[in-house]
Order: C-alpha cells, then sequence, then structure tokens
C-alpha cells in the first residue's frame, strides 16, 4: 500500500522515518484557509484541504496523511512569526502559561474511498522563570524559528517546558496514538504499511 505524506515539515517526516515507513511526500498547493474560530475544527479544516489537494494530483490509489498544527494560547491562534523580533515576543508572552499545542490530521484512503478527520490537543506548561537573554538564544540559535507556528518541543524549546499534560507527539506535529486508532477503524493493520528496506 502506497502512504503519502502531505507534508514538508521535517517533523513529521522524522516521525514516519522513526516508525520506518515507506512512505511519499506530496505538498498541498493550494490557499489554506478556515473560517473556524474553535481551533480543532480550524486544525481539521487545513488538514482537509491539504489531503484533497494532493488526492487530486494522483492518477493511482494511496493512503494520504495531511496534517496542520497550531499553538493556543489566551484566545489567540499563533501562526509563524514574520521577523526575529515576533518570535521573541510570542515566547515572552508563553512564559509561566499553558499553552495548547492542536494538531488535526485527515486521512484519505484512496483504496476504500474514505477519510477520517479529526484533532487532538496537547497542553504545554512553560516555566516563569526564563530570562529575556535565553529568549534571545533561542531565537537566534533555534532552526526553522520563522517557519514553526508557536515552537518545537522537540528542539530548543525544551529548555523552557515545564510540564507537557498529553501526547508529546501531537505537539510535534503527528499524533501517533490516535493515528493507529483511525487506522484501525479504517479497516488496517500495521502490518498493511510497506516498511524500509532497513527496517524490514
Amino acid at each position: 500500500m502506497k502512504l503519502i505524506l502531505a507534508s514538508n515539515s521535517k517533523q513529521r517526516q522524522d516521525l514516519l522515518n522513526m516508525l520506518g515507513f515507506k512512505y511519499e511526500i506530496l505538498v498541498s498547493n493550494v490557499p489554506e484557509e478556515s473560517n473556524a474560530q474553535e481551533p480543532n475544527q480550524y486544525v481539521m479544516d487545513l488538514s482537509f484541504i491539504k489531503a484533497n489537494s494532493v488526492a487530486s494530483k494522483l492518477n493511482d490509489p494511496a493512503l494520504i496523511l495531511a496534517a496542520d498544527s497550531i499553538i493556543y494560547m489566551d484566545g489567540h491562534i499563533f501562526e509563524k512569526p514574520k521577523t526575529k523580533q515576533e518570535a521573541f515576543e510570542n515566547m515572552k508572552k508563553m512564559k509561566g502559561k499553558t499553552t495548547y499545542a492542536v494538531t488535526g490530521v485527515t486521512i484519505k484512503d484512496l483504496y476504500k474511498n474514505k477519510e477520517i478527520s479529526f484533532a487532538d490537543t496537547c497542553e504545554v506548561i512553560f516555566k516563569k522563570e526564563i530570562s529575556d537573554e535565553d529568549i534571545w538564544w533561542y531565537v537566534n540559535n533555534e532552526e526553522h524559528v520563522l517557519d514553526r507556528a508557536g515552537y518545537s518541543v522537540a528542539g530548543k524549546t525544551s529548555f523552557f517546558v515545564d510540564k507537557i499534560v498529553g501526547d508529546f507527539y501531537t505537539v510535534v506535529g503527528l499524533p501517533l496514538s490516535m493515528i493507529h486508532t483511525k487506522l484501525h477503524e479504517l479497516g488496517y493493520n500495521l502490518s498493511d504499511f510497506k516498511l524500509n528496506e532497513i527496517n524490514s
């Protein structure tokens, strides 16, 4: 069975590589917009758009995995910062606060003509004692700091995190436990997926 990841995210690719799955990357090329105010619906909408955009490019059946993640706090969705100054200000706002990492996923099954969308939320609680100097160190040294909405707990942000409540992989960008559950609902077992040769 062909698995397609509808994402250029290195973190999502790293997770599939960790699992040993053989997959291809095909990225959406349509505007990703949602009018939804509720965070779970917002990320599900965007993952649905990505999955369907990729499906429209295919001639052969595949299982498409699409995801979108946001950081949410105090009624505000953190988009990708446009400048390092904005990245600094965002992290300073999160100091001592509970933020919510929300990831929406759409699994589009072109073999069975089925699809399923869902979202998962994880609490990320930041330490109160984070100096401006340390935040600037993070902004200047975190790889792709301007390419991520909020932060990456798999990177240098980990210095600032006091506690995570929920699925760590939801914060990274793919809630693996829920994906496993939904694949079973679609009628698949892990053995249905091809592995890279080194893992097979």
